[in-house]
């Protein structure tokens, strides 16, 4: 391929009551509140430098309008829209202006089904890494990942792998050596995109990076003491897979968020990716926790980049075992 894709940079997804999320993302986890209006709010980590990494959007239906990724050009969008269309995946642009903040960009479908955005630039902000006397709740840092559930991971794993140049760090197979759930990246981390297998193509969560462990349990404590304890659906705890401190939230909405720091460096090139077996107990919670069956039964839809609607999902191509842990 000859694109280069940064890194996971963004998701904009639908609300129903902004007031209710800014409460949430802001006054709880510690969300920076870069900008807003009377249909949008855009938040941004501590450390992020462009002006927002979260789009939170009114509307009456819920969903998910885009996981946007960075390029490192502008003609690499044009070369990614040709890749697309060659493959008959359907595209949309969105010339620079029409989007907040944001330069021209490429909305796609991927292979499964998912809604992508590309783009190359952003609005800068202000870096408020060293502001520690901002820093409240959660003490949010930057996006980190995506993971989304889809009916054929393997389908999913050799186009991007194959096609769009990511990487695999660590994966879960059957015992007959089938990809139940992967995790791959473009950045130097363990993941940008993670698969795994159920219904879909649908959201499973979007993941924020933390300073460190800290951080989680203080989040814990702000969410109990404002009322929010409902809200902390797993964790905290430490996965097997990424070995990274996590703890999963849902929003007033019911997405899934995954406060997340630790993991490690899988910048050379001769990193091997890990192999976990589905029903290895540690390979999700290293220390023995099992997963909620809300966990395997609740996700968030993704929406049509051209009609807005809800996209149709499939039925898993895998058996849909239920293992004793799922990240």
């Amino acid at each position: 391929m000859d694109f280069n894709i940064i890194r996971i940079a963004r998701a904009v997804i639908n609300v129903s009551d902004l007031k209710r999320s800014r409460d949430f993302y802001v006054n709880a986890l510690g969300f920076v509140e870069t900008e807003s209006d009377d249909q949008h709010i855009y938040l941004r980590g501590l450390e992020e430098h462009t002006h927002h990494s979260l789009v939170l959007k009114k509307s009456d239906k819920l969903g998910v309008h885009a996981l946007g990724y960075k390029v490192a050009k502008e003609e690499d969008l044009d070369k990614l829209a040709a890749f697309f269309e060659s493959k008959g995946l359907k595209t949309k642009w969105l010339e620079e202006g029409s989007q907040h903040a944001v330069g021209r960009a490429l909305h796609v479908h991927d292979v499964s089904g998912m809604p992508l955005e590309f783009f190359c630039k952003m609005d800068g902000a202000e870096r408020l890494l060293q502001r520690y006397d901002l820093y409240r709740g959660a003490r949010i840092q930057r996006i980190d990942h995506v993971n989304c559930a889809v009916p054929d991971v393997e389908k999913a794993y050799d186009f991007f792998i194959n096609e769009l140049g990511f990487a695999c760090s660590e994966y879960t197979a059957t015992e007959d050596d089938r990809i139940w759930a992967a995790w791959l990246h473009r950045k130097q981390g363990v993941h940008d995109q993670a698969f795994m297998n159920g219904e879909g193509p649908r959201l499973h969560h979007i993941g924020f990076w933390l300073p460190d462990p800290l951080a989680l349990i203080h989040c814990c404590d702000v969410l109990a003491s404002l009322g929010y304890g409902d809200s902390i659906e797993r964790g905290p705890g430490r996965h097997g897979l990424s070995n990274a401190f996590f703890l999963y939230l849902r929003d007033p909405d019911g997405y899934r968020i995954e406060l997340y720091n630790g993991d490690y460096l899988t910048s050379d090139p001769d990193f091997k990716p890990i192999r976990w077996d589905l029903d290895d107990p540690r390979r999700q919670t290293f220390w023995g926790h099992k997963a909620p069956d809300s966990w395997f039964n609740e996700t968030s839809p993704f929406l049509d980049i051209e009609t807005g609607e809800e996209i149709t999902v499939s039925e898993a191509k895998l058996a849909k075992i239920k293992p004793e842990f799922i990240i």
